[in-house]
């Protein structure tokens, strides 16, 4: 998710650079929103604390990477138009609490055919003179296809669909089917492999692994698609929407322990969260759940890529607001007619949070929909604080378990300054919320800006009028569910931090940046969120050092590819290298795991990476305080992959006792793909 402290440091990094060009006003720093990534760059407590608190390596290259993605976008600035399109996907996302859905008005229920969004929005960029060079599109599905018991780095689903969908398009757009969206690379080496299996074998058994060696940094590889790269570079963006509620486990949730399916109001089985789960169309297999979604979502958006002709035009124009969601005032109608004025609260999470959800359930005695909570745990709650009279009142239904709002030891637990942002680029408007929005309250926002702007400005604004939602942007604050579905308290009612009337506030000021936009007004900058890089605490422990056994070096081969192997398409492959710990070097423009293909002349080159859904690096220590660690590299051999001699090369770096960092290399035995 966005982070409010990456944002703040971003834009610093930009003003020096540009000066007043890009500001909070128009920049947006939005989420996929995987479960799968690195943790430790947003500085509140709670969202830090699974990481061991602050990562500043997380951090720095979090906004490293964005800073030089701006840099780039705007060094290579080029005349050009921007087209949209939208359609239904249908089976990428479920409703994970739809008994919450279900307490929203029947009425509202009956305008909607389903029970969450399957519209994505796509914007495909061309430039004038070299055609398309990308697309962004929004869609809402969570990024939990891979479980919570997976230690990979990954982009989930959404990574996955951008990933197939940019080879893709650098493959010259043959077709949409993710198991060949890698440029297919023959082998000249022998020119029918049919009839000369045998000498390909012999090719292969000359290069045997090689011994692990110390290697100049800025000789490493970069990434295959850098180095194998042409000029014009497609970039593809699969951004997150109102995905709240929204699962990509899509065959429904069921007890661990008997197989049945769990219960529909509180997604228990015998009473227990724990037990409950969803399951992707993969399943068990989440690499295949996580695979299948994100190619659905990537055919979706090359059907939308081949036929946007809708042309974006008209004015550009962006609105952003700072607001205090702790104390908010905001107008609701009355039951019996006329309105009156109420706040939002301090943030609190309930106890339906620690439930978790069926994507990844809680622990200890919690359950989705508890409304009441339990005595053991508000003991255990009044010993970081006890929420005051007020504060319970003001959450209510909500039983509070933790008044993170109101909690600033050893510094903010959670948000209370956060920044709503318009941006207009034609007949297109974007709300860049920070948060997460379930369905219904996603709909409610949209179709509430979209009725005011045109009612503003029927003229400008008529019935092609696009309002997308860009989910978790430029900070985070957990979930908005609307009023109906937080009286449930379920896992989205009970996240939602600022009590009952969150999404009733958003409506209310996203309706003020639509006033300011269509006049063009300047709203005031509001109050400032802090910045608490300098209060941060990390207990993350460093690298010390590392080490391998007597007699061997860094990159040695520890399990070799058995001699004479030969893999058919759909097989995998495994090495393991003896290595040292990955945040000696993050390797950001380079890659831990290369595979190789031999071509005419004897040369080697890079054909596959860590970038590849088909490529897994492992990295782990057999023992738990030992120096020795090992990488495990797995590839599944895709079904576009050339025929031909082929080695898996392991990069990494090592840190000696006297704090060197030294990168290293080292190489399997060859094997034949036929």
């Amino acid at each position: 998710m966005a982070s409010q402290i990456v944002t703040i440091k971003v834009l610093e990094r930009l003003k020096a650079r540009y000066g007043d060009l890009y500001t909070e006003k128009n920049v947006a720093i939005s989420g996929i929103h995987t479960h799968a990534g690195p943790g430790g760059y947003l500085q509140y407590v709670t969202y830090i604390v699974t990481s061991l608190g602050f990562v500043r390596q997380s951090f720095d290259v979090v906004v490293n990477g964005i800073e030089q993605s701006i840099i780039q976008a705007h060094e290579s600035l080029r005349p050009g138009s921007a087209f949209v399109n939208k359609g239904d996907l249908l089976d990428a996302g479920v409703n994970r609490s739809p008994s919450s859905y279900l307490n929203n008005p029947a009425a509202e229920r009956s305008k909607y055919k389903y029970n969450v969004d399957k519209e994505m929005t796509l914007v495909k960029f061309v430039d004038s003179q070299l055609g398309p060079i990308g697309s962004f599109n929004w869609f809402a599905t969570h990024g939990t296809s891979m479980s919570r018991t997976n230690s990979l780095i990954s982009g989930d689903n959404k990574g996955a669909a951008a990933r197939f969908m940019e080879d893709w398009f650098e493959n010259g757009q043959k077709n949409s089917d993710s198991s060949r969206n890698i440029p297919r690379r023959v082998s000249t080496i022998v020119s029918d492999v049919s009839k000369n299996q045998s000498r390909l074998l012999d090719i292969a058994a000359t290069y045997k692994s090689s011994k692990g060696r110390f290697v100049d940094k800025s000789l490493l590889d970069a990434k295959v698609r850098v180095r194998n790269g042409s000029k014009r570079r497609f970039v593809s963006a699969f951004c997150q929407s109102n995905c709240g509620d929204v699962s990509p486990n899509t065959l429904g949730t069921f007890c661990i322990d008997t197989g049945l399916p769990c219960d529909f109001n509180h997604s228990t089985c015998n009473g227990q969260n724990e037990l409950c789960y969803g399951r992707g169309p993969g399943y068990p297999d989440e690499f295949e759940s996580t695979r299948i979604i994100g190619e659905k979502q990537f055919k979706m958006a090359v059907g939308l890529f081949n036929k946007a002709t809708e042309k974006l035009q008209g004015k550009i124009g962006y609105q952003h607001a700072y607001l205090d969601f702790s104390n908010l005032d905001v107008t609701v109608p009355k039951a019996g007619g006329g309105s009156e004025t109420v706040k939002t609260c301090p943030a609190a999470m309930g106890f339906g949070f620690a439930a978790g959800t069926t994507d990844g359930p809680g622990a200890f005695d919690f359950k989705q929909g508890d409304d009441k909570g339990n005595v053991f745990w508000r003991l255990v709650r009044n010993v970081l604080r006890t929420p005051g009279p007020g504060q319970v009142q003001c959450q209510k239904p909500k039983p509070i378990l933790l008044d993170t709002g109101e909690m600033k030891e050893p510094y903010d637990w959670a948000p209370s300054i956060l920044p709503i942002q318009m941006l207009r680029i034609g007949q297109l408007v974007i709300l860049s919320v920070p948060g997460e929005f379930t369905t219904m309250a996603g709909r409610r926002l949209r179709d509430a800006v979209k009725s005011f702007l045109i009612s503003l400005d029927s003229k400008e604004f008529g019935n092609n009028l696009h309002v997308v939602i860009a989910g978790l942007t430029n900070t985070y604050s957990q979930y908005i569910a609307t009023f109906e579905e937080y009286e449930v308290q379920r896992y989205e009612g009970a996240s939602t931090l600022y009590g009952p009337h969150t999404l009733t506030a958003y409506i209310q000021e996203f309706k003020k940046l639509a006033t300011a936009l269509v006049n063009g007004q300047t709203l005031p900058r509001g109050p400032q969120p802090p910045d608490l890089l300098d209060k941060q605490i990390s207990l993350l422990s460093p690298v010390v050092v590392d080490s391998t056994p007597l007699g061997v070096s860094f990159g040695d081969v520890k399990a070799d590819v058995p001699p004479k192997s030969t893999f058919r398409r759909g097989q995998q492959v495994n090495a393991t290298f003896w290595s040292g710990c990955p945040r000696n070097d993050l390797l950001t423009e380079g890659s831990f795991a290369v595979v190789e293909t031999l071509q005419d002349g004897g040369t080697w080159v890079p054909v596959y990476d860590d970038d590849d859904f088909s490529l897994k690096f492992k990295w782990s220590r057999p023992a738990k305080l030992s120096p020795e660690s090992q990488a495990t590299i797995e590839w599944r051999v895709p079904q576009s992959a050339a025929a031909g001699v082929y080695r898996i090369r392991h990069y990494g770096a090592s840190k000696s006792l006297f704090g060197t960092i030294s990168s290293f290399s080292g190489t399997s035995s060859a094997f034949v793909v036929v």
